[in-house]
């Protein structure tokens, strides 16, 4: 009995969401949108709009061409949410949710006789049953069983929508070698084209090489580790660490100019400094980042001493910014992200200045945007941007409605 993981991964969630909410969109070909505009671009598509080849990052006029009856709706990141919480609960009390990987993912564990093969699929169809019955049919989900949680999720990732599919540590790796090794969890595009390069392209070709050579061409223990995956092997998977906390905007028409874009990434960093702020972290790194209308990006970041300081944060934006290239390109959106964080107990602070002041500072007004709304108190740089950065889903993180309205 090597099953150990069984990873409920909602299908197309956003999109299912409104479907269930609004039934005259059911069966229709849907994008989910950020704002009603044709140069902005979808955040998410529905089942149907996706056999049309519209998919998550198109842009709304070449989904209309791909698609000509497809609808758009805004985003309504509150009910996603509201689901969200509402889903996991169902799950749990079928079977153990071990920890919730994102807004339309969980792991579940599996323990005792549950384990068996045919236990485990009785298990998942209960759970697509009752979520069914409890949340809505529109709410479908790709279910993969496997002896860690990496194995489940790849397994959940085969059949889309609607899946139902368990790997047994015996089939291992060999039921995976027809994957190209972009289909694995954690392979992004830089790490596709790295694999690329050493002549690795599927899965199977990743199995012909050693631990100590996976080591080398990931460049650490992140080789080894999916070296062991690859094979079913138990993980003791780390809890989930906040790696960093970021936010981006799709900017409307009328503000993709500089002045607003850097006014909205203003207001950007201010949401996510009161982010960081409540998690306790501080941040050594700060990345702001830039996509124009016709797909191009420009990035930057800087190193700073680790804080949660939002005047110091406005200071490196200034720095940041300053280094943009002159171009007459349109800019479509911007993001920041906040990364190296550390917890209070790694803190290190500045040697030249007192923050015990700022701390008190920043918790009082922290505590008015809780509770008299995030435009209570802010700083006036970004006043032209006041009415942007609020409550935004990344599929990895789960607003709190109450800090990030």
């Amino acid at each position: 009995m090597t099953l150990r993981s069984l990873l409920v991964d909602f299908n197309s969630y956003f999109a299912s969401v409104e479907q269930q909410v609004e039934p005259r969109l059911r069966g229709k070909p849907l994008g989910v949108v950020p704002m009603l505009a044709d140069t902005t671009v979808c955040i998410a598509a529905s089942v149907e709009a996706k056999t049309f080849g519209v998919k998550t990052g198109t842009k709304v006029a070449d989904a209309r061409k791909l698609c000509p009856q497809i609808e758009f709706v805004v985003a309504r990141h509150e009910i996603y949410i509201d689901f969200h919480h509402r889903a996991v609960a169902v799950v749990d009390s079928v079977v153990p949710v071990r920890a919730v990987l994102s807004i339309d993912e969980m792991d579940c564990e599996l323990t005792g006789r549950w384990r068996e093969p045919a236990r485990a699929l009785k298990i998942a169809a209960d759970v697509k049953a009752k979520l069914t019955t409890e949340i809505g049919e529109c709410l479908r989900t790709s279910i993969g069983i496997g002896p860690n949680t990496f194995i489940a999720k790849t397994a959940s990732d085969m059949v889309k929508p609607d899946g139902l599919v368990i790997i047994e540590k015996a089939e291992l790796p060999d039921r995976l070698f027809h994957l190209p090794v972009r289909a694995l969890s954690g392979v992004g595009k830089q790490m596709e084209k790295r694999l690329h390069e050493k002549g690795l392209k599927t899965v199977q070709d990743l199995c012909a090489r050693s631990r100590d050579e996976l080591r080398a061409i990931w460049g650490g223990i992140g080789g080894e580790i999916m070296y062991d995956r690859l094979r079913g092997e138990a993980m003791h998977e780390r809890e989930s660490e906040t790696g960093s906390i970021s936010h981006s905007s799709v900017l409307g028409p009328e503000k993709r100019n500089p002045t607003d874009a850097y006014a909205v990434l203003d207001r950007l960093i201010q949401k996510a400094a009161m982010r960081l702020r409540k998690a306790d972290l501080y941040a050594a790194r700060m990345s702001i980042g830039v996509k124009y209308l016709d797909g191009a990006r420009w990035d930057a970041d800087m190193k700073l001493v680790d804080t949660q300081d939002t005047m110091s944060f406005l200071h490196v934006l200034e720095k940041l910014w300053s280094q943009r290239p002159p171009t007459r390109r349109t800019i479509l959106q911007v993001g920041m992200a906040f990364s190296d964080l550390v917890t209070e107990a790694k803190h290190t602070g500045s040697l030249f200045a007192s923050e015990d002041k700022s701390k008190a500072l920043y918790a009082t007004l922290d505590k008015l945007n809780v509770r008299f709304g995030r435009q209570a108190v802010y700083f006036a740089s970004a006043h032209k941007a006041r009415d942007r950065g609020g409550l935004h889903i990344a599929f990895n993180h789960i607003p709190d409605p109450e800090t990030e309205r």
